[in-house]
């Protein structure tokens, strides 16, 4: 494609995508297609021609479309938000048009340092030290592997120079949450620790980490002559947004010499909040941690933020040097390479840059603070409705319901929750995801779509008490 072209097609694009955004709201927030319905529309055989840009629009409009599920629609409630602020895509697009790969600092400069001082100025956002260094990632689920990786290699001097894991004595050990997200657990399996040597903490009524039953498996399994290793706690965990005691927590990891790393992949963003601080107390003796400004806070999809304390631990760890690579730079600059997997990266830095300058930090403040007052009107809706229990407490944007009809229980109380819940989810007028808590169905509602106002959630709790209401026959 000429550039004449790129720009022509480039502007049509880009019109369309504006226009998306303006409609979102009118669309079914879910899509209802029937699976393989996009590829039975789709040509078995690639072209063999160049085709039209109209015709491709076309496809986009009448192929693709019907096939999206609307994470921007500002009634998307399920999940967790996963804004894309249009600054950010600016920036997104320009990363792409750029074509920068970051094998090493000369390889882009520019994609080196600028991934540098956004991690910084997001460090002074959230009121981190500046004993921390950080790095982007794709996800937390990458970061959550890194971390338990540098985990691994602490416990055993850097057993991966030697025998690795197999050629240990002692079997390494890691702790998480019964409510850890379920990334955790394949970080640590991907790892090598083996799922015999993972302990999952049981919750309190906070569904928070117990931090007794924590201190009580450390030492049964040192008694029993295992390598206690890493403990991995969460700030705002996925099905409740439940704050695991960070503080507590990281005194026993001092005391016993485990690494701690806190998964903040959601809840870190509101830390740009000083209100909200006070969720990851202690947050400055945990050795690592990861949050993802792709979520709540609106930077398009990838952008997750890694950052450690001992960056130089980091590099012994995942540093890689072959001769193609090294330059002349090498001792003075930062090689991300090192920092992390992959080899080459992506010049992600560019969309978190646009969306901070052409937002400002207040703006984005002003945001979070409208959903945690959205989520604490509608828990406060719950707690004075008949029949319905709030089953968490809303400290962030996340409300965990659960309709209870009289004489519905067990089994038939899952029902009701999942028929209520998937007629919402098939009607497109909202989304929400059910999720199971203490063994029984419940609905959460997580607020924080860009768009989302006080009227779109009053919308919909006037649509969960018609759909679950009217089920089972109470009356409003």
């Amino acid at each position: 494609m000429h550039p004449d072209e790129f720009r022509r097609a480039g502007h049509t694009l880009i019109d369309w995508i504006a226009a998306y955004r303006e409609r979102a709201a009118e669309l079914p927030v879910w899509s209802r297609v029937a699976p393989g319905t996009i590829r039975a529309q789709l040509p078995a055989t690639p072209p063999e021609a160049p085709e039209p840009f109209a015709a491709l629009l076309d496809d986009l409009e009448r192929v693709i479309l019907p096939g999206l599920s609307h994470w921007q629609h500002p009634r998307f409630f399920g999940y967790f938000p996963a804004n894309a602020a249009l600054a950010s895509v600016l920036g997104d697009l320009l990363s792409t048009g750029l074509g920068q790969l970051g094998l090493t600092w000369q390889a882009s400069p520019a994609l080196t340092e600028l991934e540098e001082q956004m991690v910084d100025w997001m460090r002074q956002l959230l009121g981190l030290s500046d004993a921390w260094r950080g790095v982007i990632h794709d996800s937390a689920s990458t970061a959550t592997l890194v971390a338990l990786l540098c985990a691994r290699e602490r416990s055993t001097s850097y057993s991966q120079m030697r025998g690795g894991l197999q050629a240990e004595e002692l079997p390494l050990t890691v702790y998480l949450s019964a409510q850890s997200h379920s990334s955790v657990e394949k970080a640590a399996l991907l790892a090598g620790f083996g799922h015999a040597n993972l302990r999952f903490i049981p919750t309190d009524e906070r569904h928070a980490m117990s931090v007794e039953q924590l201190a009580d498996e450390i030492s049964a399994d040192l008694a029993y002559g295992r390598r206690p290793c890493a403990v991995v706690a969460t700030t705002g965990t996925t099905a409740t947004t439940g704050l695991d005691p960070i503080e507590p927590i990281a005194a026993i990891c001092r005391e016993r010499g485990l690494w701690l790393h806190i998964d903040a992949a959601m809840a870190g963003s509101a830390m740009i909040l000083p209100e909200c601080r006070w969720m990851w107390q202690g947050i400055e003796a945990a050795n690592s941690l990861v949050l993802n400004p792709h979520k709540w806070l609106g930077v398009a999809f990838d952008c997750s933020l890694f950052y450690v304390r001992d960056p130089q631990h980091l590099i012994r760890v995942m540093a890689t040097n072959p001769s193609y690579l090294q330059t002349t730079t090498d001792g003075a600059v930062t090689n991300f390479r090192d920092w992390g997997i992959p080899l080459g990266r992506r010049f992600r830095a560019l969309k978190l840059w646009f969306m901070l300058r052409l937002e400002g930090a207040e703006a984005l403040r002003a945001r979070l603070r409208r959903d945690l007052a959205g989520a604490r009107w509608l828990a406060e809706q719950v707690v004075a409705a008949p029949r319905w229990r709030l089953l968490n407490q809303v400290q962030l944007q996340t409300v965990c319901v659960r309709h209870e009809p009289p004489g519905l229980e067990g089994e038939e109380l899952d029902k009701h929750t999942l028929a209520w819940v998937g007629r919402i989810n098939d009607s497109g007028a909202a989304f929400l995801t059910p999720a199971v808590l203490d063994g029984r169905w419940m609905c959460r509602v997580s607020i924080g779509a860009e768009l989302t106002s006080h009227d779109d959630i009053a919308a919909l709790w006037a649509l969960m008490r018609e759909e679950a209401e009217g089920d089972s026959g109470t009356a409003p």
